[in-house]
């Protein structure tokens, strides 16, 4: 289905919206990322761009650049995917910071550093939907998160392949987290479906922020 059978533009209306619904989610997200952690983090402000699916590759690096890929879905009333994507090496540096491992440590992602990778998505997209979800007071229930390592065309391929045509533009929440001397940047993409979007369309302006 095609945006403009949706009804639902994406104008300025609708991105201040998700950007507020950002600003708290991604602010959500961190607390519980600390709590993971064990230590303080801190987090800059998210910004929240409006990103042509067909122009992710040139936006964020070289189709071949190596990068890695959180997935998940939300079900319920407020339904989405969601992909935080990491570079891979900053990837690598995000197990050495969550498992507690000294910088460099990590040099390759086997069966317990991927572990740790859906744990950091897991955690992070739940938080964030839930306090999305708190804000809308809409349902959503995240579904297991799936970690891919591939090429970063290869990635846009599958969220290209997984919008089910409905929209040719998705939710680009950029936020860097840091704890102690390390800092990892991540992106989550946020395609949200098309009922959700009527939902933040409706919603945005009276949301308590």
């Amino acid at each position: 289905m095609a945006e403009s059978q949706l009804n639902i533009p994406f104008d300025e209306q609708l991105l201040n919206a998700m950007r507020r619904i950002a600003d708290e989610g991604v602010a959500h997200a961190a607390r519980g990322f600390s709590d993971m952690v064990g230590g303080a983090l801190t987090m800059s402000r998210p910004q929240a761009l409006l990103v042509p699916v067909s122009r992710l590759p040139e936006i964020f690096g070289s189709p071949e650049d190596e990068a890695v890929g959180i997935y998940l879905r939300t079900e319920g009333s407020l339904a989405c995917q969601i992909m935080l994507v990491v570079p891979l090496s900053k990837a690598l540096e995000l197990v050495d910071m969550v498992m507690g491992l000294p910088a460099g440590t990590t040099q390759a992602l086997d069966r317990l550093e991927r572990s740790a990778l859906a744990e950091v998505g897991n955690l992070t997209a739940s938080f964030f939907i839930n306090r999305v979800a708190e804000l809308t007071g809409q349902e959503a229930r995240p579904t297991p998160p799936a970690v891919i390592v591939d090429m970063l065309g290869a990635i846009v391929d599958i969220v290209v392949a997984t919008t089910g045509g409905f929209g040719e533009h998705l939710l680009v929440i950029r936020a860097g987290f840091t704890c102690g001397q390390r800092t990892v940047n991540a992106d989550f993409w946020v395609v949200p479906d098309p009922a959700t979007l009527r939902v933040f369309h409706w919603q945005g302006p009276s949301l308590p922020l």
